[in-house]
């Protein structure tokens, strides 16, 4: 640098805090500190005493690793805890995991087999499954997610595992447990019931069949239908799209209110529902001939031969269930086979007779059929029809069929001995389902949406089946009588003790029990119950066995927070649970997410090759992009993902940064203990950026608290580009740079940019948790910025006239610009400090801009400004200003050249540099 150069020197910025994040190499280097200083427990410290804010983590499954799904979970679920910290909540994280069930099971079969002692089998999947809390617990935290990562609960803890059975107990105490041989959804691969979460609907292409059931009194039907000059047979005509259902027929269902007509066809008089006909006309194809007709209570109790068990008689029964929606108006019932089929024979005391093994085979006492695979006998039974004369039609028909969230195959309704919670037991005067729904009225939801859909599961849902016939469970801890079935009469006492055996030794303790050393003499007539529990019970449970044991968290608790799916899921469950335990949801609110899918609104399948993994993004971007992806994408419907939109995401990030940068790099010679001006004694401009800044920190705070993020990322964008880059850090870089290191006007736009930096950092450290503390350390002494509370701003001394003139420079600086940019468009000018601007505007306007004039200039970032009164609306006349450039501040001065031992520089700079300095008030 010449001496010259060095004479004239500007105040230019600089800064630690680099251009460049380099996130993906600095990040990992964030998460160790943050562990080894223990920065959760720091701030746990601060916010001690706090009003509590509790956000219960919903258990993600222990097997395999994170996808893109955990990452938008885990980040929301922190932006939301740390922003509550911000607002001086005390805001405990307590992550947890879902450890038991069938997935670690089969991962475990295929790497040792399925013939392994169950003791050795469990203690494999406990050891697999911590295997997998560890690995995906690193990428949570490589996330910058703070929590008790120390202290996380898992289903598999001991303690937790005793809790879950004491909730069992309470359940069971209040009556809403009882043990049943009903209809439950069945996964032929697992071997297992299933829950209603556990079953996804998916289409499948079945055989639907029309079958005639033969009446057993001809003579009264046809009198009923009034056809008995008729000399043909009458037959109820049933449709289903399960033949292999047939054999468990029990009954034919009718609607008592709707009207069943008589049909002729060839040899036979067929009853089908009198608004089917037409659809069962054109199904068939057949040409038929109405009879007469009557409605479906009339046919109560009618029997009719089984189709191919024909010494088997079937009534018809009367049952709301039977639509028209498709089929014929009558409804093939098997109780063992479907809920609506169960619930209307229990009515009619129906037999519940299960003739299919788990395995997906017939029985060994079923005629016809005995070993046979339930799919493969579908053509055997419609064979059998045909040679029997009661097959009326058949064709392929594609219909929506429930299948195994797992295996993807389709399942079956099966009746087996399993227990249930009763949604329609009670609780003292309401049943399960009545304090399910008034809970749900209770509940704050985001969106809004998702009450409809919680509302209308209470409403319809059946009993919940939550008993398991699998090894890698919590044992259902009841003795049940060998003959009737009933729980041993000291089962409520036994319920603690084994719990505390369980709290003791683990799960074990249930399988190891000896029964005679607890029954004795009763033990030759009763047995253990060997099945274990839904895991969404174990998850469902965790208000009582984490909420209510934790003394950091509280019950219920502020906020659950899950995926839509989670509805019919984690949501459900532990609503069902709380409300049979305590009357009471576990919950005051809950937030749902969308999925993701890829940039075309594609679900992601490895087989599509649209996946993408968070750790790809962490390993090239950093997390922080991925938070910012998160918290920029409206989180309440689908989120889009791909290469292209993360790419989006790290421009947006790096602008962001840049701006970040400026206020770093100029108050990076600032002492706040010595040179902090009062509020009252600022330069007008920066009083307008604090009083802007401090309204967005109240709008920025109220967007954390309604959760929504995209629009609040938007405003801490266009504020830092816009009203920051864009206006006021445009302008006041001339009074930065150039004005007397030291001087007041210098130090009062370091005060303004230290206060807005301060709030920034804060605004942004829920979302760019990394950066916000990078950009901490660079700017205090102090480390952990997410300890803090919003920052504090003095209330403005600016009075009104002042904020008139300053919103209205707002407005005209835009309209100012564009007449310079098109005169630079022309070649006319170059930059816009080689321009004269003449600014005519209304007399009110005049008025407003008048007392300020003299430092237009600097806001225009201009050489030079005159304002000009006329009646017609403003106008910008640009003219290129016919004076020398100042090599230092770069305005066209006509002090340049006019000193003899500062040529090159103007006035202004010379008495910056070697006098007083200039002064301003205003910008």
């Amino acid at each position: 640098m010449s001496d010259d150069n060095k004479k004239y020197s500007l105040n230019l910025p600089d800064t630690e805090f680099p251009m460049r994040g380099n996130l993906a190499q600095r990040e990992p280097g964030w998460v160790s500190s943050w562990a080894e200083k223990k920065y959760y427990q720091q701030i746990r410290d601060v916010k001690k005493g706090k009003p509590k804010f509790i956000l219960h983590d919903g258990p993600p499954y222990a097997n395999g690793n994170i996808h893109i799904g955990h990452a938008v979970n885990k980040v929301l679920k922190d932006i939301i805890v740390k922003s509550k910290g911000l607002s001086d909540y005390d805001a405990p994280y307590t992550p947890g995991w879902d450890c038991h069930g069938l997935p670690i099971e089969l991962a475990i079969e295929k790497e040792h087999g399925k013939n392994l002692d169950s003791k050795k089998f469990r203690q494999l999947c406990r050891d697999y499954a911590n295997l997998q809390v560890a690995n995906q617990k690193n990428d949570f935290i490589r996330l910058g997610v703070l929590g008790d990562w120390d202290n996380p609960y898992l289903t598999l803890n001991k303690k937790t595992e005793a809790d879950i059975v004491r909730s069992l107990g309470k359940i069971y105490q209040n009556n809403m447990l009882y043990q049943g041989n009903k209809p439950v959804h069945w996964c032929l691969d697992c071997g297992s019931a299933l829950a209603e979460a556990e079953v996804d609907y998916e289409n499948k292409t079945s055989i639907s069949i029309d079958v005639a059931f033969k009446g057993v009194d001809q003579t009264g039907l046809h009198q009923l239908f009034n056809s008995s000059k008729f000399e043909k047979d009458i037959y109820a005509v049933i449709w289903t799209t399960t033949p292999w259902t047939l054999p468990a027929n029990e009954a034919i269902s009718v609607n008592p209110k709707l009207k069943y007509v008589l049909l002729e066809l060839e040899e036979k008089l067929l009853v089908i529902a009198d608004e089917l006909v037409d659809k069962f006309a054109a199904r068939t194809g057949q040409t038929v001939n109405k009879i007469n007709s009557t409605l479906g209570q009339e046919l109560e109790n009618f029997l009719f031969n089984h189709p191919f068990y024909v010494e088997k008689h079937v009534p018809i029964i009367l049952g709301d269930h039977v639509t028209t929606e498709d089929g014929t108006g009558l409804v093939h019932t098997a109780p063992a086979h479907g809920l609506d089929d169960y619930v209307v024979g229990m009515k009619y005391n129906l037999p519940v007779e299960n003739p299919v093994n788990e395995e997906g085979s017939f029985k060994s006492n079923v005629e016809f059929f005995a070993g046979q695979n339930i799919w493969k006998a579908n053509s055997e039974i419609i064979d059998l029809l045909i040679e029997n004369g009661a097959l009326i039609f058949k064709k392929s028909f594609e219909h929506s069929y429930p299948h195994c969230w797992r295996h993807k195959t389709p399942i079956i309704f099966r009746a087996t001995q399993q227990w249930f919670i009763g949604m329609n037991l009670s609780l003292g005067q309401k049943t399960l389902r009545d304090i399910a729904k008034e809970q749900v009225e209770q509940t704050e939801f985001i969106p809004s949406w998702g009450k409809a859909r919680l509302e209308g599961m209470m409403k319809n849902r059946p009993d919940w089946c939550i008993s398991r016939q699998r090894n890698w469970g919590v044992p259902i801890t009841i003795f049940t009588h060998l003959e009737t079935d009933e729980p041993h009469p000291k089962t409520d006492e036994y319920f603690e003790k084994i719990a505390f055996l369980i709290e003791e030794h683990g799960i074990d303790a249930w399988f190891d029990l000896d029964i005679n050393e607890w029954l004795g003499d009763d033990a030759k007539n009763y047995k253990k119950v060997t099945d274990t529990l839904d895991v969404w019970f174990d998850s469902g449970t965790t208000h009582e066995s984490v909420l209510k044991t934790n003394d950091n968290l509280n019950y219920p608790a502020d906020l659950y927070l899950e995926g839509s799916d989670q509805h019919r899921g984690w949501f459900q469950s532990s609503l069902l649970t709380a409300s049979a335990i305590s009357g009471q949801a576990p919950y005051k609110a809950l937030l749902t997410h969308g999925f993701v899918v890829d940039g075309q609104g594609k679900k992601m399948s490895k087989s599509k090759g649209n996946v993408i993994a968070p750790q790809k993004i962490m390993d090239q971007y950093g997390a922080d992009i991925l938070r910012f992806w998160v918290a920029m994408t409206d989180f309440s419907g689908e989120l889009n993902i791909s290469d292209e939109i993360i790419k989006r995401s790290a421009d947006g990030y790096r602008r962001l940064r840049n701006t970040l940068r400026f206020l770093c790099a100029n108050i990076s010679d600032f002492d706040e203990s010595s040179m902090m001006l009062e509020e009252s004694n600022l330069l007008l401009l920066d009083k307008y950026a604090l009083l802007k800044t401090d309204a967005l920190q109240k709008e920025i705070a109220q967007l954390y608290e309604s959760y929504d993020f995209h629009h609040l990322t938007k405003k801490l964008v266009s504020f830092c580009s816009e009203d920051m880059g864009g206006f006021y850090l445009d302008i006041i870089k001339d009074r930065l740079y150039t004005m007397s290191e030291k001087s007041l006007e210098r130090r009062s736009a370091q005060t303004a940019l230290y206060h807005i930096t301060h709030a920034l950092t804060r605004m942004i450290a829920p979302i760019l948790s990394f950066t916000a503390e990078e950009l901490w350390q660079t700017i205090t002494d102090d480390q952990n910025i997410f300890k803090e509370s919003w920052y504090e701003f003095t209330p403005s001394s600016l009075n009104q006239e002042e904020l008139q003139f300053l919103r209205e420079i707002e407005d005209i600086r835009p309209i100012v610009n564009k007449s310079i940019e098109a005169e630079r468009e022309k070649g006319l000018v170059g930059s816009a400090l080689e321009c004269d601007i003449h600014l005519s505007c209304k007399p009110e306007t005049f008025q407003i801009l008048k007392p300020y004039e003299s430092e237009l200039h600097f806001i225009f970032i201009v050489s030079c400004v005159s304002l000009i009164e006329e009646q017609q609306g403003l106008s910008v006349s640009v003219k290129k200003i016919n004076h020398d450039k100042c090599d230092r501040c770069w305005h066209f001065e006509p002090s340049v050249g006019t000193h003899q031992e500062h040529p090159s520089i103007c006035e202004r700079c010379i008495t910056n540099l070697f006098g007083d300095g200039e002064k301003r008030k205003y910008a």
